[in-house]
């Protein structure tokens, strides 16, 4: 099991999960941040912490939220990112303006408020 995070952070971005992981395991995206699922060591404290509620299980998605699974492991693949498997996602060099095309896609979180 892994961790996954889902659309309510999309345009957040919040940062408070960022902080809080005790293995860097959380990448930032253009829109959102992801997880890493081979790094991540299924603590939970990401999902405690997320003012969004944005964070599941792997295996207790809602529905709804179901193809970020997908999305979130794909997105360490060469067709979104490069990523791969980097071992740790403290440092500027971990974050990257793409997104999952998924995430590039959505429309703007309503929940936001324009810059």
């Amino acid at each position: 099991m892994a961790y996954v995070i889902t659309s309510p952070c999309i345009d957040v971005k919040d940062g408070a999960c960022v902080d809080v992981c005790p293995v860097d395991c959380i990448y930032e995206g253009g829109r959102m941040f992801y997880i890493q699922p081979d790094e991540c060591i299924d603590c939970g404290i990401c999902e405690s912490i997320c003012p969004v509620a944005a964070i599941y299980p792997d295996d207790d998605l809602p529905a709804e939220e179901a193809p970020f699974l997908a999305a979130n492991r794909a997105y360490f693949g060469a067709e979104v990112t490069g990523l791969g498997r980097p071992g740790g996602a403290s440092g500027e060099k971990h974050r990257r303006d793409a997104d999952h095309p998924l995430i590039a896609a959505a429309p703007a979180n309503p929940d936001t408020k324009a810059s």
